[in-house]
């Protein structure tokens, strides 16, 4: 930009991105008039006018995009889809030779200007991750690397830009930043943004008293985007240049208040005066606590220089702070919800029809707050794609972008400069030229970076240098309990617990338990604070088991909470039940326009007869559990929550819902979600109509203004980064739709009048229905995505009572000692299910189909019944086996079923099939017929007599024959015995050809019948734990492998969103699902990585005779190593074990797992051999912490896990549990370390628990299970 200003040339800029395709380029068709119509973009109009193109991203474009200059670059001609040629100068001079001006114009030749030039900017792709530069276009540029500044440049440049402050700061503060600049590439920390150094330099001028580490963290947010291991670097380097790590400044109060054209803000006795606006301040409540203020004051000193990004989890008060801030300084706002497949064209313009049908754009919320000069609130700035999010970097830094319609917006002061010159304001804007006010800032609200994880941190270099960063702590405890003084009136007891809970979370050194601390959220307290303030009477564990679905999580993680709640004192109490209090009973009456259900009421409303039709209408018995549900659902309705059922599949949410809605006589809109749903059509449904887009409500804008419920089914089928849209709908009652219309609060005076706003309805509401998360369930994660925002509430199989009551309704006459069978045997599985031994979760939508059935068919034999819902695992064997076990169990018949006999029970019945046809024949007259001297039964025909169906001869089932003859011939296909008799030749035959494949089999792996047999002793008891594991696999891959949605293609489904761009006649209009491209900027799918470290000790084989420890041990080794064999890509594992002759022996190695049986059956007898021949000793301590700090420096894996077997004699090798629990946690938090004590003594065991990690430690005292461990660890940890 410097050298276009020094030698005074016009340019055309594009930053490029992964949305960006030729017709951004070269030429983009418009409808005017009816008539489409070529406008020239950047690369065209450059090479006319003698510009210079500046292509800024080249790395962030796709592959094949940018060769479509590669002719113009070399020999300035390019071909346009108008039918006209750029042509070089000198050639087209050549032609003004012997041609005219006008015929050249006729064919449609136009001179590229000498003066044209290409600059192309870019980041290395092998450092930065992009798309690597194709040799073709590489070969048509000059390169030139820009080097950073030095030292001296730097600091005269910031001593010049900030006098005041201390020199001796403007050199610690260079130091700090050039060094992290130039790192060691091993230790590959993000790049420092040497250009918001001038930002930095800026706040520190404004406010003396500000601390370098203040300015640091808000230039360099390296709390959030650095691992351990970095942050100790960074914290030995403001050591070593005595830059102190705490903060010195502390605002005591902050006022504003207008003055002319600006913002006079008072922090104490420090002044501000910053941009802002005129509205009237709204009076929502805020609560001054210390640290919020400490917080707003650091925002107001940033907003004074530059752009914020505020930086914390969900539930920390982002939006909150942002709202306070907009209120001191005046200031409108316009929100822009990002997601993670907006383009970058969204970003800034949208095309839309006018009511002449011609294409015209619409200004994004970014450019109306810059045209404007409102605050722009980007909510979701972690989502965006890196490319696109790249769009900002110009409008940002230069505070300038060209806009999709040919438009500019210049910086304020260029703008004036421009004025200066003797240009007026109209003829500005026919030139396209707007300014960009002083005031308009942008506000990013984001995530933290998953640190360590598979995914690239969204942070990158590129943003780093756009934004000045805040980030967000969660609040401490008291600053909860004055939160929830001011907004409650008083903190119940209860609410303290819950208070105290939230700590323990947040502070724990566990991992597991740090990741759970966010669904309890300062936004989920202030929920659960205004419930218990309105219904005092709650139950504390109720409220947790909705709030963070106890019922649903994986055990261990389950365990580690519970243990937690125990910790807080929050204790279950005895009538408690999953679901329900198990004592607790409520009815429901409509008396007088009131409805009442159990304790709760609300008045009932007059409906006008178009609403009445929206009211659900839905069978519905209502049994007590149910009933108590719909009162918990009621209370947090009443209170003004919006409601998300999770559960699994059939039991009943849909009709929970429905009744609740009829019984309140509210009207519903509903839509059900899908894989293929979009933003768009969520927010509207865009239709071509006479030759114009026009957009239709869609259920959600439909509820949104009458003040209708929207239930939205189905939700976890969506993709996340869809539906989170919705979250700025719940928390601010805002939301942009994709025709440009805004969703705005009921009291937003803006709204008035307005055609382009929309009023929520005071009686809005969202119900949310989803199935709950996690195998065998493939939906996404919608809890974990957006439940913070939800009033959440977990639905279960109806306990027994209830649901023998709901079945007597569904089968009166089905004998009730049937019904309470079903229910036992269906109650077991379901405890299978949760117990990770059965993958299917049989839900009571089951067992009504079994009970409605026998209610029609009394007769049925259950056999057949249970058939119906078990042939969908006739082909798993060891499932079907274990369900049928339980079913006999409970005394249900199926004998035949579990036999296998079911076919031959069905063939037994003797059914009779009529089937009536006119067969067209004449009859002749009647005789006897011929004698079939064999008596052959015969169909049909008129010839022999004592047949059947004929016609004139005697016999049976004719017609016009003499009299009725029968021949003693059946009618009917071959017996039973006939079909079952297969000869005993074909039989051995069978057998024989078994024998050889088997046989063969072993000499191919090269192991003997007898090793084979030894093998199999340990392979057959966890068949059915091996098969459970690779369904969990197969499920995960399914997920994995997903295919995406592929835009801008030319065939495929049409893409809504592009539907005027297929108007204008562009071809790439579709969408198509293909695998996702691996792109050079996404990283890899990674392998999960487990380290299985076995106990090998001398006392493992001296005990097996006693408890059959290592035999045990052996199954569940071959469990694993069977489990994962071809998942080698999901899971990568080896195994080592421990005595008292070493720490790390080698059986499996990672690079090679085990083939074939021969491979697995070597390696558990090395076990074996070992265990039986090893000296005396304990290693298990420094086994497990070399198994996780070797695992934890490995690099190339997504989950890391080390499990540990011991038999826990540590009392007697004096081993401190405390040191063991260390040994797990050294490869935290990239590893987690279990251990499994397995044939212990019980009484050491448990002590040896007690002082372990939550969830990390198992004793095993029934040797069998130890397969069923392992299995949950991988499930929670790996799976």
């Amino acid at each position: 930009m410097q050298y276009l200003e020094l030698t005074n040339r016009e340019l055309e800029y594009v930053a490029l991105s992964r949305d960006t395709t030729e017709n951004d380029l070269k030429q983009r068709r418009e409808i005017q008039n009816k008539t489409a119509t070529y406008y020239d973009q950047c690369a065209v109009r450059a090479a006319l006018h003698g510009r210079v193109l500046v292509l800024d991203g080249v790395e962030n474009v796709e592959r094949n995009v940018l060769p479509v200059l590669n002719n113009l670059l070399e020999n300035r001609e390019m071909h346009l889809e108008s039918g006209k040629f750029l042509m070089a100068p000198d050639r087209y001079d050549k032609l003004l030779e012997t041609h005219t001006k006008e015929q050249l114009d006729q064919w449609g030749v136009l001179r590229v200007s000498e003066e044209f030039r290409v600059v192309a900017l870019g980041l290395p792709a092998q450092k930065y991750k992009g798309t690597p530069l194709d040799p073709p276009l590489r070969s048509r540029f000059q390169s030139r690397n820009v080097a950073s500044y030095t030292f001296l440049e730097l600091y005269d440049e910031l001593q010049q830009l900030a006098s005041d402050v201390p020199a001796e700061k403007l050199k610690q503060l260079l130091t700090f930043a050039l060094t992290l600049q130039t790192a060691d590439k091993d230790i590959q920390l993000p790049d420092f943004p040497l250009h918001n150094l001038r930002l930095a330099v800026q706040m520190l001028q404004t406010n003396p008293a500000l601390t370098l580490h203040d300015v640091i963290s808000n230039v360099y947010p390296y709390q959030s985007i650095l691992n351990a291991e970095q942050q100790k670097r960074v914290h030995e380097l403001l050591t070593s240049l005595q830059i102190q790590r705490v903060s010195g400044y502390k605002v005591k109060s902050i006022t504003s208040q207008e003055e002319n054209d600006s913002i006079k803000v008072n922090l104490d006795d420090l002044q501000l005066r910053l941009p802002g606006g005129s509205i009237s301040v709204s009076s929502e409540k805020f609560v001054d606590l210390s640290h919020q203020r400490q917080v707003l004051a650091s925002l107001l000193q940033m907003y004074a220089v530059g752009d914020i990004c505020l930086v914390g989890e969900k539930g920390v008060g982002k939006l909150t702070l942002t709202k306070q801030l907009m209120r001191l300084l005046h200031q409108s706002t316009e929100p822009m919800m990002l997601y993670e497949d907006m383009t970058s064209r969204d970003l800034i313009q949208q095309r839309i029809t006018n009511a002449e049908g011609d294409t015209i754009w619409q200004d994004s919320p970014l450019v109306r707050a810059a045209k404007t000069g409102s605050v722009v609130i980007l909510n979701g700035l972690h989502r965006l794609h890196k490319s696109t999010s790249a769009v900002l970097q110009r409008i940002i830094h230069e505070r300038e972008v060209q806009l999709c319609d040919g438009t500019t917006l210049l910086r304020s002061d260029r703008y004036k400069a421009l004025l200066s010159q003797g240009l007026s304001e109209d003829e500005l804007t026919k030139l396209g030229i707007f300014p960009i006010r002083e005031s308009f800032r942008i506000i990013a609200l984001a995530e933290p970076p998953k640190i360590g994880g598979i995914k690239a941190s969204w942070l990158t270099p590129e943003l780093l240098s756009m934004f000045l960063y805040q980030e967000l702590r969660p609040l401490q405890q008291s600053e909860e309990n004055e939160l929830l003084l001011q907004f409650c009136g008083k903190v119940e007891p209860k609410m303290q617990q819950l208070l105290q809970l939230a700590q323990i979370l947040r502070s724990s050194t566990d991992s597991m338990l740090q990741s759970l601390s966010g669904t309890l959220s300062t936004r989920q307290l202030l929920k659960l604070g205004r419930r218990l303030a309105a219904y005092p009477d709650s139950d504390v564990y109720e409220l947790l088991q909705n709030t963070f679905l106890i019922k649903f999580m994986p055990s261990l993680s389950r365990a580690a909470l519970e243990q937690a709640i125990q910790q807080a004192g929050i204790n279950q109490s005895s009538n408690f039940k999953f679901f329900g209090n198990k004592n607790k009973t409520s009815q429901i009456s409509v008396v007088d326009n009131r409805l009442r259900i159990g304790a709760t009421e609300m008045p009932l409303a007059e409906l006008q007869l178009e609403q009445q039709s929206k009211v659900p209408s839905t069978l519905f018995y209502e049994m007590s559990q149910h009933v108590v549900l719909l009162e918990r659902l009621l209370q947090d309705y009443l209170i003004g929550e919006h409601l998300l059922l999770v559960g699994n599949q059939g039991v009943g949410k849909n009709k929970l819902i429905d009744r609740l809605l009829e019984l309140m006589r509210r009207p519903r809109e509903y839509i059900q979600l899908h894989r293929d749903t979009t933003v768009h059509s969520l927010t509207v449904q865009s239709t071509l109509r006479d030759g114009q887009i026009v957009f239709e409500d869609s259920a959600l804008v439909k509820a949104v203004k009458a003040g209708h419920v929207l239930v939205i089914d189905e939700a976890d089928k969506a993709p996340v980064n869809v539906t989170c849209i919705l979250r700025n709908l719940v928390e601010s009652g805002e939301m942009i739709l994709s025709d440009g219309r805004r969703i705005v609060p009921h009291n937003d005076t803006r709204a008035d009048g307005a055609s382009d706003f929309i009023k929520t309805h005071p009686d809005f509401r969202l119900i949310v229905l989803a199935n709950r998360p996690g195998f065998p369930f493939l939906g996404n994660d919608f809890f974990a995505a957006l439940g913070d925002i939800f009033s959440c509430h977990a639905i279960d199989n109806p306990m027994p009572d209830s649901e023998i009551f709901l079945l007597q309704q569904y089968g009166p006459n089905v004998p009730v000692k049937t019904l309470r069978k079903l229910v036992n045997a269906f109650g077991e599985l379901r405890n299978l299910a949760d117990e990770g031994l059965l993958n299917y979760p049989y839900s009571t939508r089951e067992v009504v189909n079994i009970v409605k059935h026998l209610e029609a068919y009394p007769g049925e034999d259950m056999s057949e019944l249970v058939g119906n819902v078990l042939d969908f695992d006739r082909y798993q064997p060891e499932a079907l086996d274990q369900v049928t076990q339980v079913l006999s169990k409970h005394g249900l018949p199926i004998e035949a079923y579990a036999k296998n006999e079911l076919q031959a029970l069905r063939e037994k019945k003797e059914l009779q099939l009529s089937v009536k046809r006119y067969s067209g024949l004449g009859v002749s007259g009647p005789k006897f017929g011929k004698e079939d001297p064999k008596n052959e039964p015969h169909v049909g025909g008129n010839t022999w007599a004592g047949g059947t169906g004929g016609r004139d001869t005697a016999g049976l089932g004719g017609k016009g024959g003499p009299f009725r003859l029968d021949k003693g011939h059946k009618v009917h296909q071959l017996s039973d015995e006939e079909k079952a008799a297969i000869p005993e030749d074909i039989k051995r035959a069978a057998r024989e050809m078994n024998r050889k494949a088997y046989e063969q089999k072993l000499q191919e792996i090269k192991m003997s019948a007898f090793d084979h047999q030894v093998y199999a002793q340990y392979s057959e008891p966890n068949r059915k734990q091996v098969q459970q594991l690779k369904a969990i696999l197969e499920a995960m891959q399914t997920k994995s492998k997903e295919r995406l949605w592929q835009k801008y293609q030319t065939d495929g489904e049409l893409d809504d969103t592009r539907l005027i761009e297929g108007i204008t006649g562009e071809k790439n209009i579709y969408k198509r699902r293909s695998e996702a491209n691996p792109e050079a900027d996404h990283a890899q799918e990674q392998p999960n990585r487990l380290k299985l470290v076995v106990d090998v000790s001398g006392s493992m084989y001296r005990f097996n005779g006693y408890d059959g420890r290592l035999d045990r041990e052996l199954e569940a080794v071959v469990m694993v190593m069977e489990a994962f064999h071809g998942y080698e890509k999901k899971i990568v594992y080896d195994i080592i074990g421990h005595s008292g002759e070493g720490w790390e022996l080698p059986f499996v190695n990672a690079a090679s797992a085990p083939k074939n049986d021969k491979d697995r059956y070597m390696a558990i007898r090395q076990m074996h051999a070992h265990s039986q021949y090893c000296w005396s000793g304990d290693s298990t301590v420094k086994a497990a912490r070399e198994a996780c700090t070797s695992l934890s420096a490995e690099e190339n894996y997504e989950n890391g896990t080390v499990v540990v077997l011991s038999d826990a004699n540590l009392a007697r090798y004096g081993i401190a549990p405390k040191d063991l629990a260390k040994a797990l946690r050294s490869g935290e938090p990239k590893v987690k370390g279990y251990v499994i004590f397995i044939g212990s003594l019980a009484e050491e065991a448990e002590e040896i628990i007690t002082e372990m990690p939550a969830g990390q430690s198992f004793v095993c005292m029934d040797v069998t299970k130890l397969p069923q461990i392992l299995k949950q660890i991988f499930t929670s940890s790996l799976l």
